[in-house]
């Protein structure tokens, strides 16, 4: 990702439903400009944050966050919502987890989405993560690695 897509990234924060749906906090566009562009310039450790692109246009990101050389966390977040229910969502998942799998060659990737995200929730499932926990409303699930040979 590049600095310049921060603009894009802190654009998709203007929307209300756009921020519950992705928990993201009340910022003013200049705070989320500034925080996306530093995780874009100097992310954390642990992160990997990789664009969405369809159609030439970024709309969306995955993140692998974690140190564990075994294990990540996937986030994924696709930005405008007149591009929600197009199934981009779910390849921005599949892709992050086939990344980690045979890229990064994880051994088990984790996920988490809050109850009122059903749309979320529907994606983990449907790529075969499975639900491990439920605190409160918050879901969490796991993939692990297929075994070599099957």
């Amino acid at each position: 990702m590049r600095a310049s897509d921060a603009e894009v990234i802190a654009g998709w924060a203007s929307d209300p439903q756009f921020r519950a749906a992705a928990a993201w906090t009340d910022r003013s566009p200049a705070e989320h400009l500034s925080f996306h562009r530093t995780l874009i310039v100097t992310p954390p450790p642990g992160l990997l944050r990789l664009g969405v692109v369809h159609d030439g246009v970024l709309v969306g990101y995955v993140d692998l966050h974690g140190t564990d050389p075994d294990r990540r966390e996937l986030g994924f977040v696709i930005g405008e919502r007149s591009r929600w229910g197009a199934g981009l969502g779910r390849a921005a998942a599949a892709a992050g987890i086939a990344h980690g799998f045979e890229k990064l060659a994880l051994r088990e990737i984790r996920a988490e989405a809050d109850d009122h995200n059903r749309r979320s929730i529907r994606i983990l499932e449907s790529l075969g993560m499975t639900r491990y926990d439920r605190s409160g409303s918050m879901h969490r699930f796991v993939l692990r690695a297929p075994l070599p040979g099957r």
